[in-house]
């Protein structure tokens, strides 16, 4: 075999695909929200007006102005700046997060869907036992155990994420091993692993990218949420959580405080679910758009 049979769809409908999306207005929106939070995470030491950390008791509790553009917090620091390192944290914890989820949950979704069987029933049932305990629980659980850390937070958030990866990865897995292109790969003799990663899993990349784009705003609330508990980022690096957390004593006095992150976080998640409905739609072969 020259080429796989399997890599056929993914290159002449990757273009299509892009079409699709970018006829999509909402989920346009998504890609373009997106993008300027990865940029921004990217590029936050370049384009930060001040250091997130730097104290100045001179301008305590500002209102935003044109020299504050997001106001001052209760030590004088620039709002602005620790928004931007805010969101280079969440975006950090969530792709280090997401990276996690992938490496553990492939690789189980495959084996269990292709060999079925008992292994099939443990993962399954292991799975499920994890998807009975609300998401949410389970990171602030595992971040619990693991104790409070920017790393910790990515390795809770991201093994909260896995059962739900496994369960797209396996149902892909049970629908494509009764294509006839699998078929005739095991009668040519290809190896199991063969026909799990370079056959299976190029066709399974389509919901597996539509569940990750659903993963990644989770992950985000995720990372807020276990730092404002102090269980995730830790003082004095910057953190959207951190900052809700600090901002409670001051509502009344500072709203300012605790409307610009929370703002923030409404804002990137609702850019990365509109970039998942874009790409379910765009990667929905009977779609027309």
């Amino acid at each position: 075999m020259t080429q796989p049979v399997a890599d056929l769809p993914r290159v002449s409908g990757s273009r299509r695909v892009l079409r699709r999306l970018l006829r999509h207005r909402t989920g346009v929106v998504g890609l373009v929200l997106s993008a300027l939070f990865v940029l921004v995470a990217v590029l936050v030491p370049l384009i930060a007006p001040a250091d997130p950390a730097a104290v100045n008791f001179d301008h305590v509790l500002e209102q935003p102005s044109l020299g504050w553009p997001l106001g001052s917090d209760e030590l004088g620091r620039d709002q602005l700046a620790r928004v931007l390192y805010g969101i280079r944290a969440s975006i950090v914890v969530g792709v280090l997060s997401i990276v996690l989820a992938v490496v553990v949950a492939v690789p189980l979704g495959l084996i269990a869907g292709y060999y079925r069987g008992p292994v099939d029933a443990v993962v399954s049932r292991i799975t499920d036992t994890l998807l009975a305990f609300p998401f949410l629980v389970l990171a602030v659980g595992l971040a619990a155990v693991l104790g409070a850390s920017m790393v910790n937070a990515a390795i809770a958030i991201g093994l909260s994420q896995v059962p739900k990866l496994i369960r797209v990865v396996r149902g892909e897995t049970l629908r494509l091993a009764n294509e006839d292109y699998v078929a005739a790969c095991v009668a040519a003799g290809a190896r199991s692993t063969t026909v799990m990663f370079r056959h299976i899993l190029p066709n399974a990349v389509n919901a597996l990218l539509v569940q990750i784009t659903v993963a990644i705003p989770e992950a985000i609330i995720s990372e807020s949420l276990l730092s404002f508990l102090g269980l995730g980022v830790q003082p004095p690096i910057p953190s959207l959580g951190v900052m809700l957390s600090s901002a409670q004593t001051y509502f009344a006095q500072a709203p300012w405080l605790v409307f610009f992150p929370g703002l923030t976080i409404v804002i990137a998640t609702l850019g990365f679910n509109l970039l998942g409905d874009g790409l379910r739609d765009a990667l929905d072969p009977k779609g027309n758009r």
